[in-house]
């Protein structure tokens, strides 16, 4: 397989200059913008390092990937960073300790979030923490789906957080329009079936093993490129299976099977990811990692502003939609630094 790794990013008016002159071209559409092309064959286990004007022509068609905007995905504004807000219906969620299990709590909670502009809602009734175990699908179907009846009826696109066949039909029923699947379809045998019968977008989420064993997996030589690997056949599957590329965003799973040292250098590789011509979303909300880079290591729910922090990091570097627990703040800073940045205007 051929590659492309970005480097040399530039944005704001640097990289429209850059790309004025020639010496640079639009990341994902831009405003962003790359000097630097890494080729990488990754059947002869060959790398190297040039100008991106200088890119051989038999590399066109990878470079040309890179440069335009990913497809519309969703129904979702092109050329706009999308907010998604994160509800977690259920008892032990690392970030916010079962607060929002009733369903009440829960929908108020969503309500709020697409007042304050959420783009999508992400409802999950499993948590998928390190070391956690399967929740019952009767169980998980029971939390979700009051709580997507309601949401729903708000007009903001609901996105159903599974990886059970029998949850993700029963939440397309009940009003959800999107299935965010941690597993990228490897969990449940019927999963993809049902999701090209239903011809609904998916997210496919980079993940070794099961929340259960996935810390044992977390070995790589190179986890940017590896997890794009994994992730590009996880969407040929899914194309197998009927879904097509342009119904498929990408996830590189920010602490599912990596250590902390990967997230960070998976984080600084996300360009690799716009190879699959997919969406990325990025979801390192509260995440741990984050704690060990902020002083004094504090609790998931003081990790707020190195959240942002990372959020935005993760739209210079081409993610299209970040999963985020503080929309309020998040709607705020990405509006701020699309304005700066030269992106469209959010809003």
């Amino acid at each position: 397989m051929r590659l492309i790794e970005p480097l040399g990013l530039l944005d704001g008016p640097d990289a429209a200059a850059a790309v004025a002159a020639g010496l640079a071209r639009p990341l994902a559409g831009g405003p962003a913008a790359f000097t630097l092309a890494r080729l990488i064959d990754t059947e002869h286990g060959a790398r190297k390092l040039c100008p991106v004007g200088t890119v051989p022509a038999a590399w066109s068609p990878v470079l040309d990937v890179l440069t335009r905007a990913p497809p519309p995905w969703a129904g979702l504004k092109p050329g706009r960073a999308a907010v998604m807000g994160i509800i977690n219906v259920t008892p032990d969620s690392f970030s916010d300790g079962g607060e929002r299990l009733d369903a009440g709590a829960a929908i108020a909670a969503g309500q709020a979030m697409a007042a304050a502009g959420a783009d999508l809602l992400d409802v999950g009734g499993e948590s998928t923490r390190p070391g956690s175990a399967p929740t019952p699908q009767p169980e998980e179907a029971a939390r979700v789906l009051p709580v997507i009846r309601a949401l729903a009826a708000t007009g903001v696109p609901v996105s159903i957080d599974t990886r059970n066949a029998g949850t993700m039909a029963a939440a397309l029923d009940a009003g959800a329009t999107i299935v965010n699947d941690v597993s990228a379809l490897r969990y449940d045998p019927a999963a993809a079936a049902l999701l090209a019968a239903r011809c609904c977008p998916v997210v496919l989420m980079h993940m070794r093993g099961d929340p259960a064993t996935m810390a044992a997996h977390a070995r790589y030589k190179d986890v940017a490129l590896e997890v794009t690997l994994e992730l590009a056949e996880r969407v040929a599957a899914a194309d197998r299976a009927g879904i097509p590329r342009d119904r498929i965003a990408v996830d590189p799973g920010i602490g599912f099977a990596k250590t902390g040292t990967q997230n960070h250098d998976l984080l600084r590789g996300l360009p690799l990811l716009l190879n699959l011509g997919c969406p990325i979303l990025v979801g390192l909300s509260r995440k741990r990692f984050l704690s060990r880079i902020i002083a004094g290591e504090p609790p998931p729910k003081q990790r707020g502003p190195g959240s942002l922090a990372g959020a935005l990091y993760a739209l210079a570097r081409g993610a299209s939609i970040v999963r985020v627990h503080d929309v309020t703040e998040t709607v705020q800073a990405v509006r701020v630094w699309q304005g700066l940045s030269g992106a469209a205007a959010a809003g």
